[in-house]
């Protein structure tokens, strides 16, 4: 009974640390996700959100993380249609709930 208990408060634990958020996936990134829209998933901070991307969407790693594994420079992520480096960057603590957008900085256009 308590080897039962004490896992169930294990589990307990690792889903406070893993709160459900929905991704949203803008049509530029669309075609790295075969088509998705949105995912909802557990994440605990961008590391972790960015590790389920990866695994579930290979294609899209290179468009999320540079070769040093951090955030790329012209990918903006907003957390509630909060900037997260107004919220503390990578090290922002996703809240249940919490809804994110990937934007890719696009530049171009003519003079």
């Amino acid at each position: 009974m308590c080897a039962r208990l004490l896992r169930r408060r294990k589990k307990l634990r690792e889903w406070e640390l893993n709160m459900a958020i929905t991704v949203q996936i803008p049509t530029a990134l669309r075609r790295h996700t075969d088509g998705v829209k949105s995912i909802t998933c557990a994440a605990s901070n961008l590391g972790d959100l960015f590790s389920v991307l990866d695994e579930k969407f290979p294609e899209l790693k290179p468009h999320l993380r540079d070769d040093q594994g951090q955030i790329r420079r012209f990918l903006n992520v907003y957390v509630n249609e909060e900037d997260i480096r107004f919220l503390g960057g990578a090290g922002y603590a996703f809240q249940e709930g919490d809804e994110v957008l990937l934007v890719p900085s696009i530049a171009g256009g003519a003079e």
